[in-house]
């Protein structure tokens, strides 16, 4: 049976990254869904320490396995972890990016690739990243709704002082509030 594989900085995780998990495990049927939270990911800076995007990653994901990461790249955390029938989740956005990751053809190699595509994005973007791929069908396109929600901007308004609502999961948006994340004082 696959599992899916869902990785992110999660700084924090919001309704966006719920959804693509949600469309996810129906659309691959998936049993199970391990999330992963970079420990130091190697493609961005983080706010918030590990321990504190875990903690906020475990109440986004109430349902699934949520890890923290150690790896700063994908590949590592592939060759290191036994996993079985790996399925690794991505937004359409880093997909158009997959060929500047560390060995993306190594990558394929242990894993297949399920890419969440929403309404209006531009498919000429993902046929350029798979034509220049070896095993382009080891990558899986599925649909998700659009989703306002992107973490930079949901730290913007934190430390604004505005509502979270439609952007957050509600146990997120309390753990936040109760702790005085991303305030910026």
């Amino acid at each position: 049976m696959a599992v899916g594989l869902f990785g992110g900085a999660f700084d924090p995780p919001h309704d966006g990254h719920v959804a693509l998990a949600h469309a996810a495990k129906e659309h691959f049927g998936l049993p199970k869904l391990i999330v992963l939270v970079a420990e130091a990911p190697g493609h961005k800076d983080v706010e918030l320490p590990a321990g504190l995007r875990l903690e906020l990653a475990r109440a986004a994901f109430p349902d699934d396995d949520v890890r923290l990461d150690p790896h700063a790249r994908t590949i590592d955390l592939l060759r290191d972890e036994d996993f079985v029938d790996p399925i690794f989740l991505i937004g359409a956005d880093q997909f158009v990016d997959f060929l500047t990751w560390k060995e993306p053809e190594d990558v394929l190699e242990l894993t297949r690739l399920g890419v969440a595509t929403r309404p209006g994005f531009d498919h000429g973007l993902l046929d350029t990243v798979l034509r220049n791929l070896s095993r382009p069908d080891r990558v899986e396109f599925f649909d998700i709704e659009p989703n306002p929600a992107a973490s930079r901007e949901i730290r913007a308004r934190i430390a604004l002082g505005e509502p979270l609502v439609g952007l957050v999961p509600p146990a997120v948006e309390r753990l936040i509030q109760e702790q005085g994340l991303y305030r910026g004082d």
